[in-house]
């Protein structure tokens, strides 16, 4: 590991300012992600601004009725303990307890989590992929069986978030801090696909900071649930996830949202299937015959043709598990 500084700003105004002044500058949150992509040389920054000592990015405040703003430093292992996440956001605390381990949920936040690096093994390992700056995405002929179906090409990561994918079904908007001021994006404008730059993640530039995330709050009669497919059942990232908000009536789908993980270089959702929910009969056939009308367009790599089928299931399971 290379030597480097350890930054502490007051304020998001000095936090951006020591991001733009000084080179090759890395924020740091949690920092579980951080310290592994410097201890195994991914990256070596030569200095380390500390959001921490920053007031407000660790708190929660709710609006009834309105919105839930949750700061970007605020534990995983408090959101999916916290009352009103827990009742009215459920899809967001099933994620965040379902990351990792106890003693990591501890420790992570959730802009860290949103704001991660990818897990790919070629990216992670050492190879110069196109991630990294190279030419090749290795992954593309080579070992593909965790990468994704849709929206890859140039490269085929996977986003590893699980909370991003909630967030996306919940139609989380994400605060920025920019310039001297906030500015707020959607989650599905937040995170960035391989044709628009295969080197980034997220639409932040240097001397950005993600803030907080501000979600509306769903309507009244609304329920909402996270469901993944994990290869090793604890602590791991998920192999594919549905993440879904319904809202029931008289034995119909009255309105949906739902987003996918796993599966694309950026949290998923498509606009079709979400407009199609509504109205959907509430019956085992028609959410059966609904789920495998879904991923028709999917482009699997050689490895990973498995994922179709999986988040088939996966979505069926879910639409029955909350309109039953």
């Amino acid at each position: 590991m290379n030597s480097f500084k350890y930054l502490q700003p007051k304020s998001l105004q000095d936090a951006g300012s020591l991001m733009q002044q000084n080179k090759n500058a890395l924020l740091f949150a949690g920092g579980t992600d951080a310290l592994g992509l410097i201890k195994n040389n991914i990256i070596s920054p030569e200095n380390l601004v500390n959001l921490k000592q920053i007031k407000g990015l660790n708190e929660i405040k709710y609006t009834p009725g309105k919105e839930i703003k949750i700061g970007a430093l605020v534990n995983l292992v408090d959101i999916a303990a916290h009352p009103v996440i827990t009742e009215k956001f459920t899809v967001l605390a099933e994620a965040a307890n379902s990351i990792a381990s106890p003693q990591f949920r501890n420790v992570a936040t959730i802009g860290g989590n949103i704001c991660q690096r990818p897990r790919c093994f070629y990216f992670r390992g050492d190879f110069h992929c196109i991630r990294k700056g190279g030419d090749l995405c290795y992954a593309a002929a080579g070992e593909n069986k965790y990468h994704c179906i849709v929206g890859g090409d140039p490269c085929y990561i996977i986003h590893p978030s699980d909370s991003a994918v909630a967030l996306l079904a919940l139609d989380a908007k994400f605060s920025i801090y920019s310039d001297k001021k906030l500015k707020l994006v959607s989650a599905w404008d937040f995170f960035i696909l391989p044709s628009v730059d295969p080197t980034r993640e997220n639409i932040l530039k240097p001397g950005e900071i993600l803030e907080s995330v501000v979600i509306p709050e769903p309507d009244k009669g609304s329920k909402s649930r996270y469901i993944k497919f994990m290869e090793r059942e604890v602590f791991d990232f998920a192999v594919v996830s549905v993440a879904a908000v319904v809202k029931k009536s008289e034995g119909k789908i009255a309105k949906g949202s739902i987003a996918f993980g796993g599966v694309a270089p950026k949290p998923w959702h498509i606009d079709a299937l979400n407009k199609s929910l509504t109205g959907l009969s509430t019956e085992e056939e028609n959410i059966t015959e609904f789920s495998k009308k879904t991923f028709t367009d999917a482009s699997p790599l050689e490895k990973n043709g498995y994922k179709i089928p999986l988040v088939r299931n996966l979505l069926k399971r879910i639409l029955i598990d909350l309109t039953v």
